[in-house]
């Protein structure tokens, strides 16, 4: 694979390159948000972008937001010492598909790229369409109506697990299980990050309410697309 390593941290920058170069990678690597944002639009294409959130210049969150309204879909991998909730959620929202926090195990991020790689290349679904809200999760395409809406990797795996079964409650950990590659020890809890950011995303600009909380369970579509 080919990829983008944005960290400032110099040491840790060279540390990540030497062990995916290790692995049989090709890595790039960027010190600060200038050169990072550049990488990103124009030097790819990459597999995946390991993009670190406080940087010189543009920050982790104004790079992937860049990214995604310039039509760069590669899985972008976070990295970070905050480890609040709403730092995870504003991440997610500006378009990242992965969150990991300082300090990490290399062997964990080892996977959580192969996982991001797996779910980007090797989504097999069909168009699944929900009253006038339409998604293509081979493409990573979704819309409502006449409008695109941009969806995360994660994200589209999240809806199309909803979507497959419109009506029906769905429970978090079957979500967990389906959409994560590595569900245990993860906090079910995770998939409420990703509905919030759904709902954000497919519903509040069009006034609707298509994904419905189920109490004790997990959630639901609404067979009519809400």
């Amino acid at each position: 694979m080919r990829i983008l390593v944005v960290e400032d941290e110099e040491g840790l920058a060279e540390s990540l390159r030497r062990g995916l170069s290790a692995d049989g990678h090709i890595v790039d690597v960027a010190h600060d948000g200038h050169r990072g944002l550049d990488l990103a639009l124009a030097g790819g294409p990459y597999d995946v972008v390991l993009l670190d959130l406080m940087l010189p210049g543009p920050g982790g969150h104004a790079i992937c937001t860049r990214m995604r309204a310039h039509g760069v879909t590669t899985p972008v991998l976070m990295l970070t010492a905050k480890d609040g909730e709403h730092d995870e959620a504003e991440g997610l929202d500006a378009g990242a598909d992965d969150y990991l926090t300082k300090p990490f195990s290399f062997v964990v991020l080892a996977a959580r790229i192969r996982a991001l790689v797996r779910r980007a290349g090797a989504v097999d679904r069909g168009v699944l369409r929900t009253g006038d809200l339409v998604l293509d999760p081979r493409g990573r395409r979704c819309r409502r109506g006449e409008r695109d809406i941009e969806l995360t990797a994660r994200e589209v795996g999240v809806l199309a697990c909803l979507m497959e079964q419109p009506g029906r409650a769905v429970a978090k950990q079957d979500i967990l299980d389906e959409v994560w590659d590595t569900p245990h020890g993860i906090d079910p809890n995770i998939v409420e990050v990703y509905v919030s950011s759904l709902r954000k995303k497919i519903d509040a600009p069009f006034g609707r309410r298509s994904i419905l909380t189920v109490h004790g369970t997990g959630y639901r579509m609404a067979s009519d697309g809400g």
